[in-house]
């Protein structure tokens, strides 16, 4: 009888742990991607771009007006999002990105300066649709009480929550945010596995 009894508690040991780290506080965040009136095809296109790298997030129809961006509160309760992503265009060339926590949260306004989309860069190493993002910040945020609430506001919204809808159980890129004259860069690397033991094929020299 000892042995059946510690081979059931042996069985039941694995699902009480599942059962404890289901009941736990989850990470349910979700980002509503949307633009004004009078974007550009390069700004369609980083929209897309950003939609496809954010599974946790949802894309609606342009926004028709630029003077009550209140109504973004009602589209995000609507659409069940705790996360807007709001491009703003301005005479057919200017793009601003709002990002901000709805209903009551902060808010933060950027001007896009330096656009690349996945079109225009042909990259080999792109990451698989769906999959999580590593995100790594530059020290400076830490610097400032306004680049704190910018990070926190980037975790929220281009950390990907594990087991979101759409998402794969994948790590396969690296979202890096760094802060340099007075700007935002941000970035996105390929991570490439490498085989145990494997030597680096090109030689270390020292410095003369």
């Amino acid at each position: 009888m000892a042995s059946v009894y510690k081979s059931l508690s042996k069985s039941d040991a694995p699902a009480s742990k599942e059962d404890a780290l289901s009941t736990g506080p989850k990470n349910r965040q979700r980002v509503l991607i949307l633009s004004s009136r009078g974007i550009t095809y390069r700004h369609r296109h980083l929209l897309n771009d950003l939609y496809s790298l954010l599974p946790h997030s949802r894309k609606d129809a342009k926004l028709d007006t630029k003077t009550k961006l209140y109504q973004l509160n009602e589209l995000a309760d609507l659409y069940n999002c705790n996360n807007v992503f709001f491009f703003e265009a301005r005479k057919g060339k200017d793009l601003y990105i709002w990002m901000s926590k709805p209903p009551n949260g902060p808010t933060v306004k950027f001007h896009l300066q330096n656009l690349h989309t996945m079109e225009e860069l042909h990259f080999t190493g792109n990451c698989l649709k769906g999959s999580r993002p590593i995100l790594s910040f530059d020290s400076t945020f830490e610097s400032a009480p306004h680049l704190k609430l910018i990070k926190e506001l980037l975790t929220q919204t281009f950390g990907v929550p594990k087991g979101a809808r759409k998402t794969k159980p994948f790590v396969d890129h690296v979202m890096a945010f760094t802060v340099a004259d007075g700007k935002v860069w941000t970035r996105v690397y390929q991570i490439n596995e490498t085989e145990a033991g494997k030597t680096s094929a090109i030689p270390e020299q020292g410095l003369p």
